[in-house]
């Protein structure tokens, strides 16, 4: 294709990477907000969390679906307008039951536009062929951490959660302007409808997606606890709760736009085993050291581990469909299966930490991710033998 088509699409791609970061880091602030306004419990929470998982999960497998059908442009651009009609519905959530179900729509819009932001991705990867997957999560980290710290801004200064949410809105709404043109054509990676019946999906997308597990679980841990742990546990103020989770974005940042080179130069099988050591040694030692500069720590060492893994299976995915499976899964399926799989941390990962951290502490329950994460550096073997 034409390199200023290329360059657009690329634009544009971005730009979805960073809504959905930003949109997910101002939620992550809000957190502690909606716990006190709705008066729940960390149970409580974590429960409301898992309909937000539960929104994401069930948005994943449809998204592919869409993705392979209609192309993966109309499902980023159909993603992002539900997600700009969830965010003022979760603003004006008076009890907890709406909340609950704002959180399902939120859940739903985000992979949405997750699911098929990165179908897109892998299309761009193929056609500069060259690895640019984790620099497109670098953007969204980039967004996460700006979202986090609009949000403890919008916090400290007690700005009313409808407000906040339509203000979000808007800007959405905005850079759907502008980048709604700019994708690659419909044809790009749309694919032709199966005759037969659907094939058995290959055995390696359930192994990467495991591993995607583990890091989902890490990576939403540290997003939806770091705040109520620093605010509830170590008594901090309402932006200095806020900041394990930007020292954990400015991790993700950094790891991410690393995380292609680092790749190329290394392998992904080698690169997944150092980055679940970091993050599982990381968050560890800082939570046993504790306060908020241990937490700090924690959070910023679990963001540079886990900071490689999503995108680099992702990318690994839709390679391993374009190159191995033609005919048996569209690239945007493969990157929905995996998606699917590791997403399933994001349900059972809130409701896990909500009710052990009643058990055992909230501070004690974040080992679990920790644990997780040296799990992940353990089945990296399996990667490695796949580029043997």
């Amino acid at each position: 294709m034409p390199l200023n088509e290329l360059r657009d699409a690329r634009i544009a791609t971005t730009l979805a990477f960073m809504m959905n970061g930003f949109g997910v880091g101002v939620f992550v602030a809000q957190l502690p907000d909606f716990k006190f306004h709705l008066g729940i419990s960390n149970g409580a929470l974590g429960s409301a969390l898992f309909f937000l998982a539960a929104g994401v999960l069930s948005a994943l497998g449809p998204g592919g679906r869409l993705c392979a059908k209609h192309g993966s442009s109309k499902v980023v651009i159909w993603g992002t307008l539900l997600l700009i009609v969830a965010l003022p519905i979760l603003g004006e959530s008076r009890n907890y039951i709406t909340f609950c179900a704002a959180a399902y729509l939120l859940g739903y819009a985000f992979a949405l536009q997750d699911v098929s932001m990165n179908a897109h991705a892998v299309t761009l990867e193929q056609q500069f062929n060259k690895r640019v997957m984790s620099t497109f999560h670098g953007t969204f980290s980039i967004g996460a951490l700006g979202g986090s710290a609009v949000g403890g801004i919008f916090s400290q200064f007690h700005v009313q959660l409808p407000v906040q949410e339509i203000l979000v809105a808007i800007l959405f709404a905005l850079t759907l302007v502008y980048m709604k043109s700019r994708f690659l054509p419909d044809s790009s990676d749309k694919q032709e409808p199966r005759e037969n019946r659907r094939p058995k999906k290959p055995k390696i997308f359930w192994v990467m997606g495991l591993l995607g597990l583990a890091a989902a679980i890490g990576e939403g841990s540290c997003g939806d606890w770091g705040g109520v742990l620093a605010r509830t546990t170590f008594h901090a103020t309402p932006f200095v709760s806020t900041l394990p989770y930007i020292f954990f974005c400015a991790a993700m940042v950094t790891g991410r736009f690393l995380g292609d080179r680092l790749a190329h130069r290394f392998g992904p099988g080698r690169l997944l085993f150092a980055a679940g050591l970091i993050a599982g040694v990381g968050l560890s030692s800082g939570l046993l050291v504790g306060g908020i500069a241990g937490e700090i720590f924690g959070w910023a060492m679990n963001g540079i581990g886990v900071s490689v893994v999503i995108p680099l299976i992702y990318s690994e995915a839709g390679t391993i469909a374009i190159k191995k499976y033609v005919g048996v899964i569209a690239p945007s399926e493969a990157v929905a299966m995996v998606s699917g799989i590791a997403y399933f941390g994001f349900v059972i990962g809130p409701p896990i930490m909500g009710y052990t951290s009643e058990a055992i502490t909230l501070r004690w329950a974040m080992l679990i991710p920790a644990g997780l994460a040296l799990l992940l550096a353990a089945g990296s073997r399996i990667v490695i033998q796949q580029e043997q």
